[in-house]
């Protein structure tokens, strides 16, 4: 490729990467924003069931000719689905009814590195390099100073509130699910992957989506709820995707990854702008050390990473 051509692409990639990644950020700002207007199992399913309705077209056909090796692989899309779609984000919803955005996007972005690293050593006997160890510890720190908020004697004292709790659990949920995304068969198209996973993970939200509308008060649909499940559902779930793996193409797995650090940069700032929450030196130490520690950790990554088939929140 010619050399004007390849830094255009560069160029391109870059754009679409962190165009994800801005896009992607909103979906912290909508868990803590619209806590009062619709509950958290409810917003899940209709995100999920939107983005699997947008995403059937362009899936139908690799579908049709690939059912027989999604039925032999169902109990692995089972887990993929339960642990990306069905508890990733509805656990994000659920934490947003207890801390901020700030917070969910500080602690769930950047805890679930950290999980998938120790996840991949377990489960897929991937070596820590000293670099990757470097880096956790760094990101950990991070983690640590926002959650007991730069004090000694809160550290002493310190205790997991209900929101930290919620978004731990959604971390170390994608963290699975990342995991187990590496293990995808390559007979299972990227596309077809994501629309059996978007699907199936709808399907099993369905039950606590039942459950949940006899215990709350039913959706007030406007305007506005409208677009925040169409940005949810075909921006945050379809768009993104497509970014994320054009910008792939053209910078590669492992440079791509690095932009996801951008997530709670983002988030911080449209939580200050949209929520008007109050940005701290806390934050913002915390979280130069976390996007610190996940460049150290990625400074060595290979090429083959999992960001192929799966995005972010």
């Amino acid at each position: 490729m010619p050399e004007t051509l390849q830094s255009r692409s560069i160029y391109i990639g870059i754009g679409l990467a962190v165009l994800a990644t801005i896009i992607w950020s909103g979906n912290f700002i909508i868990a803590r924003g619209i806590i009062h207007r619709i509950p958290p199992f409810s917003l899940a399913f209709y995100r999920w069931l939107t983005a699997s309705i947008i995403i059937l077209p362009l899936a139908i056909k690799k579908f049709n000719g690939e059912k027989i090796i999604v039925l032999k692989n169902w109990k692995y899309l089972f887990w993929v689905a339960l642990t990306g779609i069905t508890l990733f984000n509805t656990l994000v919803y659920i934490a947003g009814h207890y801390s901020s955005a700030i917070n969910l996007a500080l602690i769930g972005t950047t805890s679930s590195p950290v999980f998938a690293i120790l996840l991949a050593a377990v489960f897929l006997k991937e070596k820590i390099k000293a670099l990757r160890i470097l880096g956790m510890i760094v990101c950990i720190s991070g983690i640590v100073v926002l959650l007991s908020e730069g004090s000694f004697e809160r550290l002493i004292h310190f205790h997991f509130s209900t929101g930290d709790w919620w978004i731990l659990g959604a971390a170390l949920s994608f963290a699975i699910y990342n995991t187990l995304v590496r293990k995808k068969p390559a007979s299972i198209t990227p596309v077809n992957f994501l629309f059996v996973v978007f699907s199936l993970g709808t399907i099993l939200l369905f039950p606590f989506y039942i459950w949940e509308g006899f215990h709350t008060d039913p959706v007030v649909w406007d305007v506005d709820m409208i677009l925040i499940v169409l940005y949810l559902g075909i921006g945050a779930s379809v768009i993104c995707y497509l970014f994320w793996n054009a910008a792939i193409a053209r910078l590669g797995s492992a440079r791509t990854a690095l932009f996801g650090n951008l997530i709670p940069v983002f988030s911080t700032l449209e939580a200050v702008l949209i929520l008007h929450e109050e940005i701290t030196v806390i934050h913002i130490i915390s979280g130069l050390l976390v996007v610190a520690g996940l460049v150290i950790a990625n400074l060595q990554k290979s090429n083959s990473g999992l960001t192929q088939v799966a995005g972010q929140p």
